[in-house]
């Protein structure tokens, strides 16, 4: 796809990052207009002052989109979440000042790590503004199958194709690929199948979403949780507006207050092996919805070291460049030598080991912990090379992102398919950006299953060409 834009037009969007920096040396102003300016690269990517949004669905429709959901959901939680963390150096505890005395040191790390996600969401959006054109003859369309069934039984194989991947040895890390693809499947399918009054269809999907909340509530993890009813809500939307808002809002809320304490109780007595998953998650309910004085000094650290990942940025800021050099494209190696399956490279190193060296290089957590401290894509993309790295990095990011996202929809024909399903059910890994390995081995073989899911719907004439 062609784009003749200049990409000087998007330069209002770095103007926050140019001023924050420009005044680095008033450490809480600089990092006020950081912050602030994340939420002004999003009123200039939704008011359409940098480029039109897409026209083509109404906005309630097309959610899922890049622009939309990844951009809210990665940007935010990268750009965002860090009010807590300073509120914590000032001396709020639970949103009470406790104490008067300010780390600077500290404060003025956190300024440096503002900057830099400032920088990293101005990119992340330019690069997704660049190639965002929506207006292309749609290829290929339905035949045989409307789009709830077609859901339905994505849903359906998705799943078990997942359990077949975990058991075979070297084929594992294709497993996640079809778990995502099989939550998103089921969602969005009973999404369309309660409107349409489809009672079996409803029942199997419900089933299968329920199999898919209980198993987030037992991996000790709350980000599949919040997501398990984040999607559905974003899928009933459309049709049930009031509903959504009325219990959906409140549900993410309520969620946000407990699943700190649920998930701090449940890897406490679960992953020590002190209780079976059952009974660590029978506990862990019971310490999230009863013991509001835990609920609430649990709930505080997770706003402030859980909710953002700025405190480990902070200690790679203090050791890169200044005790460590800049790892250049030595990280990017890493990540193309993590493509190779197992099945074909018995010997390839461990992905988790590769990507802690740095951690432990940093000095973030000790090589003696059993604590796993991955660096988020915007810490890769610094250890890289700075703000340059930062500016690169996220640039790439955010046009591969937009780009996937538009071969998915001239793939499978529309925005239903190509983006709700396919694109949200391969490519949940945009969503967070976790380190550069195990984004380029989830994008790459994400990539190609996308190909191959096109080639059998179309040679099972489940896709037929359009004229």
């Amino acid at each position: 796809m062609k784009n003749k834009e200049a990409p000087v037009k998007y330069l209002p969007l770095f103007l926050p990052w140019i001023i924050a920096t420009l005044i680095s040396g008033s450490s809480t102003v600089s990092y006020l207009v950081a912050w602030l300016g994340s939420f002004f690269i999003f009123f200039m990517s939704y008011s359409g002052s940098m480029k039109p949004l897409p026209d083509d669905l109404p906005i309630s429709r097309q959610i899922m989109r890049p622009i939309f959901l990844v951009q809210i959901i990665f940007a935010g939680y990268m750009c965002c979440t860090s009010i807590f963390y300073v509120m914590n150096i000032y001396g709020y505890h639970n949103f009470q000042k406790i104490y008067a005395v300010v780390d600077e040191n500290q404060l003025a790390l956190a300024a440096a790590c503002q900057r830099y996600y400032c920088l990293g969401h101005a990119s992340f959006t330019t690069g997704l503004l660049c190639f965002i054109d929506y207006r292309f003859k749609k290829n290929y369309a339905l035949a045989k199958l409307d789009f709830a069934d077609l859901l339905f039984w994505a849903a359906v194989i998705s799943f078990p194709l997942s359990i077949i991947f975990l058991v075979i040895p070297g084929l594992s890390q294709f497993s996640n690929q079809f778990t995502s693809l099989s939550f998103i499947g089921c969602t969005v399918a009973l999404a369309f199948a309660i409107p349409r009054k489809k009672i079996l269809n409803t029942l199997i999907c419900l089933f299968l979403y329920i199999s898919n909340f209980l198993t987030a509530l037992t991996s000790g993890f709350k980000e599949p949780i919040l997501l398990s009813v984040l999607v559905l809500g974003i899928f009933l939307y459309p049709t049930y507006k009031r509903m959504v808002l009325i219990t959906f809002v409140p549900a993410i809320l309520f969620l946000f207050l407990v699943l700190p304490t649920y998930a701090a109780v449940f890897r406490q007595s679960a992953w020590t092996g002190a209780e079976n998953a059952e009974e660590a998650k029978s506990e862990a309910l019971d310490a999230a919805l009863n013991k509001e004085s835990v609920a609430d000094e649990t709930t505080w650290d997770f706003l402030v070291y859980r909710l953002s990942e700025i405190d480990m940025f902070t200690q790679f800021i203090e050791t890169t460049p200044a005790k460590i050099h800049y790892y250049n494209f030595d990280l990017i190696k890493q990540a193309f030598i993590v493509l190779v399956p197992r099945i074909f490279w018995s010997s390839k190193p461990n992905t988790e080991q590769l990507v802690m060296q740095r951690v432990y290089a940093a000095g973030v957590i000790n090589p003696n912990s059993t604590v796993s401290a991955k660096p988020a894509y915007v810490v890769d993309a610094y250890l890289s090379g700075g703000a340059v790295g930062v500016f690169l990095s996220l640039f790439i990011y955010g046009a591969i992102v937009q780009l996937i996202s538009l071969r998915a929809e001239s793939l499978f024909g529309g925005y239903e398919i190509g983006t709700a399903l396919i694109f949200s059910g391969l490519f949940q890994i945009f969503w967070r950006g976790l380190s550069f390995e195990f984004i380029f081995n989830n994008v790459f073989w994400g990539y190609c299953t996308m190909i191959l899911i096109a080639d059998i719907l179309r040679n099972k004439n489940i896709l037929k060409e359009v004229d």
